[in-house]
């Protein structure tokens, strides 16, 4: 794939060659894209036919639609395939257009400065030879901008060459394979053209939301053409440019191409914004540079030096999450997709992924942190009416996400290898309200931003703690408090084998983090000023007894124990052991061992197997001592032991169903096992680059193990925390990593330096005029003024 002998090879992802099989992975990983929106790299001559699939997503872009499937009527809101602007295509005089694939191919992706490169050799039957070089970019710029540049040799003829560059409104939603049958068609045709001064455009508007959507584009030849013509029709514009082509020398087509829609802020209507924007556009070096230091910023900012040999894997995983959440991103009100915007998987929905998102955010980028927060601010009230509904207060947060808040998990979902449509009880999974409370007070302990927390933070975190406290019900036998029918972030088990309803009581995972919020929550009470406490306890409706029964309910949830461990959830050692090696001769692949077992009639509910973390997600989040100290304010022992034999014990019943569920391991063993940590980490660094869940990435990026993969650089092996007002640091390197630089922001400094290697950890402050902070190495605490730097032996 990429040639060793370069020396910036860590910074170049290529593909030589044409593999039908491998061009959707190989169009995810080099997909352009800025924070407004993203595009595949699939080959501007191509169409949706089942090698390629040409599809540019924009953040926040949605429509509902109805479709019928599995005999019932379902409801689905997806990310819309938006209007295909990359479009391009040639011929010889009296030669075919020519729709690829080419003799031969090279793709060159630009981590640094976010440029997709195109060779190819394209031979037609007459056996005229034609180079192509093409080059795109999504500018980080100008959001609004996308960019083609083709250059086109002809090698052993001369004569005219026809260009058509085109803006295609007919696509739709067809990249995921199991949604077929499903509606796929979002846009509606309204209007296309070519303006006086030669900018073509295309405007369509989204079939249930009515949406509209603009795109326009200005082609220029160099040299000039010799003729230019358009093609109409309605959802489709093409303009037709006459080339004279000589043999040996290049001619050039830049297609400049700008994108609006109704959501966008400060402008008059889409249409004219995009007329004017591509008229008067730049050309593409100068969108190019300007694009390029865009890029150097970025990176600066995301520096991480990490002596080993996964920095390739490291930089696109850094390159995507950017590309899909950046500062184009912040003014937009749109969450952070679990599969980017690189694809259709998840139908673009928004999950729980932000909780390992974030994590690295908040010391990187705190301003697009908060913002992801502010997306699920303004759907607070989406969030209260979902618990209302269910007979609750608070606030329900949705497994999944998307334009309003609502839950859009399926009701449905299709298992390809039995072709039966199963009921689709993901919506349970409650905790993703308790993974927004934990960001929001992870992002304040990062960022010690009290206003935040105050205006925007505070009012979330109390009602997803009344959210918690409304759905523990108390239990006379135990005299303690359950919580009944929900979901863990397993995801197998969904039901309980002698039960006719769905839903599970007492997930570990679930109750510990409930308490979690409800502690926070009362601390949140104490740290907002008197002012701002009494008119949030006022607004909301919080009277002292509500405050003591959060006291009463964060002391008293249930967690449930079996054989010296914690238990998945209640009754989880009532279930049977599975038969894993005559399973694993069968199927070498077991990751989707629910679907397996559904095809032979069983289900995975009869069985102690799970799809990823579950009850170690709680040891992903919280160090050994901070849970041990949960456990115990819940009135639990809990000592060293517990831990390890709980790690040891899901670890032999999991499949790593997930890409989260490497990420997630990694951090459990890094102190237990480090080689073993290492292992996960590699697995969970390259996942996407080598699709190592066989076919899901062509349907989108991974972002939450993206992201994740990088933290466990970041905080795992350094042993970064931050709590209690202070940096906390526990280096344990593997043995294959010597030595990890980074540099951070926190609570106002920029470029906190933290360097760690076998036998020193050293942070050192820029100058400023910020406060010092507190740094803990291993117990030893110490303050940092701005300009310092401090040395800790390890």
């Amino acid at each position: 794939m990429n040639d060793p002998d370069r020396p910036d090879d860590a910074w170049h992802l290529r593909f030589e060659g044409f593999e039908a099989a491998e061009e959707g992975v190989r169009e995810v990983l080099c997909a352009v894209g800025n924070g407004y929106l993203v595009s595949r790299a699939a080959a501007p001559e191509s169409s949706a036919d089942g090698v390629h699939y040409p599809g540019t997503y924009l953040a926040g872009v949605y429509d509902r639609a109805v479709s019928v499937g599995g005999g019932r009527t379902v409801e689905n809101e997806d990310l819309v395939n938006c209007p295909n602007w990359q479009a391009f295509t040639f011929r010889p005089a009296d030669g075919e257009w020519f729709t690829g694939p080419p003799d031969e191919q090279r793709l060159e992706l630009d981590l640094r400065r976010g440029v997709l490169t195109r060779h190819a050799l394209v031979v037609d039957r007459d056996g005229r030879r034609t180079r192509l070089l093409q080059r795109r970019i999504a500018s980080q710029a100008q959001p609004h901008l996308v960019v083609l540049e083709t250059e086109l040799t002809a090698e052993n003829w001369s004569g005219p060459l026809e260009v058509r560059s085109a803006l295609d409104g007919t696509v739709a939603n067809t990249g995921v394979a199991r949604y077929q049958g499903l509606t796929s068609r979002h846009l509606a045709p309204a209007g296309q053209g070519l303006k006086e001064e030669g900018t073509l455009w295309l405007q369509v508007t989204t079939a249930g939301s009515a949406l509209h959507i603009a795109v326009a584009a200005r082609a220029r030849a160099t040299p000039p053409a010799t003729h230019r013509s358009t093609e109409l029709r309605e959802g489709w514009a093409a303009e037709l440019l006459t080339l004279d082509l000589t043999e040996g020398r290049p001619v050039t087509v830049e297609k400049t191409v700008a994108v609006y829609t109704s959501r966008d802020p400060a402008i008059e209507a889409p249409l004219p914004a995009a007329q004017r924007l591509a008229a008067r556009a730049p050309d593409f070096d100068h969108l190019l540079h300007e694009h390029g230091l865009r890029w150097a910023e970025l990176w600066r900012r995301c520096r991480i030096e990490a002596d080993f040999d996964g920095e390739l894997a490291l930089h696109l995983n850094l390159f995507h999450l950017l590309q899909t959440y950046s500062e184009n991103s912040v003014d937009l009100d749109v969450g952070i997709p679990a599969r980017g915007l690189h694809g259709e998987g998840y139908r673009g929905h928004v999950f729980w992924d932000e909780l390992f998102v974030l994590r690295l955010l908040n010391l990187r980028f705190p301003e697009l942190a908060r913002a992801v927060i502010g997306y699920r601010h303004r759907r607070l009230d989406a969030a209260r009416q979902t618990a209302r509904e269910a007979g609750l207060r608070g606030a329900m947060y949705p497994w999944q996400s998307a334009s309003d808040g609502r839950e859009e998990s399926q009701q449905l979902h299709l298992n390809p290898l039995s072709g039966r449509w199963l009921p689709d009880h993901s919506r349970l999974q409650r905790h993703v309200g308790s993974a927004v409370a934990y960001n929001i007070w992870q992002h304040y302990q990062a960022t010690g931003d009290l206003d935040f927390l105050a205006t925007t933070g505070a009012e979330m975190l109390l009602e997803i703690a009344r959210f918690w406290s409304a759905l523990a019900a108390h239990d006379p036998a135990r005299e303690r408090y359950s919580i009944r029918g929900v979901l863990g972030p397993d995801e197998y088990h969904d039901a309980y084998p002698w039960a006719d309803q769905p839903g599970l009581d007492d997930n570990a995972y679930t109750n510990v983090l409930a308490s979690w919020v409800l502690a926070r929550a009362l601390d949140t009470v104490e740290l907002l000023p008197d002012y701002r406490r009494d008119e949030l306890l006022e607004r909301l409706a919080i009277d002292r007894a509500e405050l003591d029964r959060w006291q009463e309910v964060g002391r008293r949830l249930h967690v449930p124990f079996h054989a010296g461990v914690i238990s998945q959830f209640e009754g989880y050692e009532r279930l049977a052991e599975l038969d894993w090696t005559a399973y694993r001769r069968r199927y070498p692949d077991l990751r989707r061992l629910d679907r397996i077992l559904e095809a032979e009639g069983d289900s995975v509910n009869r069985y102690q197997a799970s799809k990823q973390a579950d009850v170690l997600m709680l040891c992903y989040l919280f160090s050994p001592r901070e849970l041990r100290d949960l456990l115990r304010r819940l009135g639990y022992r809990a000592g060293h032991e517990l831990l390890r034999h709980t790690t040891d014990y899901y670890l032999r019943r999991t499949v790593h169903g997930s890409t989260l569920s490497a990420v997630v391991h990694a951090w459990v063993l890094t102190r237990a096992d480090r080689r073993r940590s290492w292992r996960f980490f590699r697995d969970a660094l390259r996942s996407d680059l080598l699709d190592l869940q066989h076919g899901t990435t062509a349907e989108g990026v991974h972002l939450g193990a993206m992201a994740g993969a990088v933290d466990l650089l970041q905080r795992c092996y350094t042993g970064l925390e931050i709590r209690e007002d202070t940096l906390w640091l526990d280096p344990r390197l593997p043995s294959a990593l010597g030595r990890l630089e980074l540099d951070l922001r926190y609570r106002g400094h920029w470029g906190v330096r933290i360097t760690v290697d076998r036998h020193t950890a050293t942070v050192s402050l820029p100058e400023s005029h910020q406060p010092p902070i507190q740094v803990a190495v291993r117990g030893s605490t110490t303050a940092i003024h701005p300009g310092e730097s401090r040395s800790f032996t390890l």
